[in-house]
């Protein structure tokens, strides 16, 4: 068997951090499973329960052990409570996929492009990854604007690209790529 991949702790910003997952965040994933969009786009459960929320962190442990991808936790560097999920998805192909969320009572104070910045800029830098890419709802204009600020560019619409909540719908697409990072010195 492969070696599971390591999901580190990365700073994002001075206020929060990515982190592996651990069982005392379910408080952010029930959270999370009230919400009307992220159940629908997410494994986050719809209908939370103590064990359905333990289930949904257990699985993002899984997809390091299963070398899917890294899923990290939001947190506050304060508490270090979960605020949010976010991870990256590499593929074969020289690309890494980027998903995220941000829980309502948190919203508001630039969590998912720092968030989005911190990721980008590690899977860019440290892992390689030539090219990571994002999907967004047109009507998401919190989503795609804290994309946009994080240096990813909106590349065009995919029509009827992915079903989501029993309807197909649109989805913008944003990539970023290593030379749409400013140079560090």
């Amino acid at each position: 068997m492969d070696n599971p991949l390591v999901v580190p702790e990365l700073p994002a910003g001075e206020k929060f951090i990515l982190r592996p997952w651990r069982l005392d965040d379910v408080a952010v994933v029930r959270e999370a499973s009230e919400d009307a969009y992220i159940p629908l786009i997410t494994g986050v459960p719809p209908n939370y329960s103590d064990a359905e929320g333990a289930a949904f962190i257990q699985r993002q442990w899984s997809r390091a052990t299963d070398r899917v991808g890294y899923s990290f936790a939001i947190a506050n560097t304060g508490d270090d409570r979960a605020v949010g999920q976010i991870g990256l998805w590499p593929s074969p192909h020289g690309r890494a996929s980027v998903g995220y969320w941000v829980a309502k009572s948190a919203r508001g104070q630039g969590i998912a492009c720092t968030a989005l910045r911190a990721i980008s800029s590690w899977g860019l830098e440290r892992l390689r990854i030539p090219r990571l890419q994002l999907h967004v709802e047109p009507w998401n204009a919190p989503s795609w604007k804290s994309a946009e600020r994080a240096g990813f560019v909106r590349e065009g619409l995919l029509r009827s690209w992915q079903e989501v909540g029993g309807e197909r719908r649109d989805m913008y697409v944003y990539s970023k790529i290593l030379s749409d990072t400013p140079v560090h010195k």
